[in-house]
């Protein structure tokens, strides 16, 4: 267990492995606003050599900027993820109402086939769950249950998680998957991909974890986009996740989205010295900067 340092022992730490701080009120400040942990244990890595030394002319502000712009591209992704989200849940909502009605579609016949009988209990279970959860605190779950004793899909889906939606989704019967992911006119399996990707980028972007390096095992078909990609450590990527938005957002979303990135981008290159923003992209996932 290491001891506990205030935050201006801890800059003074900083200073000692050679990072330039010239504001160092600036930097206490910053540290207690948005800790330690965050701030530099979080984002130094990049800035070191291979011998975990930080570079040449490393600076406070250069690793503050790399902590600043990610948080900025959480903010842009968490507002399209969330877009996404809504429309997904009216898709899913709309296809069990037409095949299965109001009222009995939470039925273990109306999932896939193909999928083993325990995960399918276990998501009608977790959804049951919810219901109950939500009994007393959600307003239309409530007038539902009490007036009618159940619950039409269009008020199901506003309660469920996009981790329980997107599960939710891969266990659908495939005429069913098909019936939505037509919409954005892919197939079924890239929207399950696509699903289960966002659903970790929106938990990293509700919790303040780190995107920038997001790396995920669910990978991505990514041959619709660029046939020529590669991903080199075989996950999906920040760039993968951008790039593939594309297929489920709006044409005017998707170029302000895009827009939003590159000038975030812009921005830190302005604020790097002992590393190249270059240096930042790549961990991102783009393929030639």
């Amino acid at each position: 267990m290491k001891e506990y340092k205030t935050n201006e022992e801890l800059i003074n730490l900083l200073v000692s492995k050679g990072v330039i701080v010239k504001n160092k009120n600036d930097a206490i400040k910053k540290i207690e606003k948005y800790t330690y942990y965050n701030v530099i244990n979080s984002y130094k890595h990049i800035f070191k050599d291979r011998n975990n030394n930080y570079k040449s002319n490393v600076s406070f502000n250069e690793i503050y900027a790399l902590y600043n712009f990610d948080k900025k591209l959480r903010y842009i992704m968490l507002k399209y993820v969330l877009e996404i989200e809504t429309v997904i849940k009216s898709l899913i909502a709309n296809t069990l109402s037409n095949r299965y009605g109001l009222k009995n579609y939470l039925n273990i016949d109306n999932l896939d086939n193909n999928a083993k009988t325990k995960v399918k209990e276990n998501i009608i279970e977790k959804i049951n769950g919810e219901i109950r959860h939500n009994y007393k605190s959600h307003s239309a779950i409530t007038h539902y249950i009490d007036k009618y004793n159940y619950i039409p899909p269009f008020i199901l889906i506003k309660i469920l998680s996009f981790g329980v939606t997107s599960s939710l989704y891969g266990l659908l019967k495939q005429n069913d998957r098909q019936q939505v992911s037509k919409y954005f006119k892919i197939s079924d399996k890239l929207l399950k991909q696509i699903l289960k990707n966002l659903t970790s980028v929106r938990n990293i972007c509700a919790h303040n974890e780190r995107l920038y390096c997001f790396r995920d095992k669910y990978t991505i078909n990514f041959k619709v986009i660029d046939k020529n990609y590669k991903s080199k450590d075989n996950t999906t990527n920040f760039y993968m996740i951008a790039n593939i938005l594309k297929l489920v957002l709006d044409k005017k979303d998707y170029k302000e989205m895009i827009s939003q990135i590159k000038k975030e981008i812009k921005y830190l290159r302005t604020k790097l010295n002992s590393i190249d923003v270059d240096n930042v992209l790549r961990v991102m996932g783009y393929p030639s900067v």
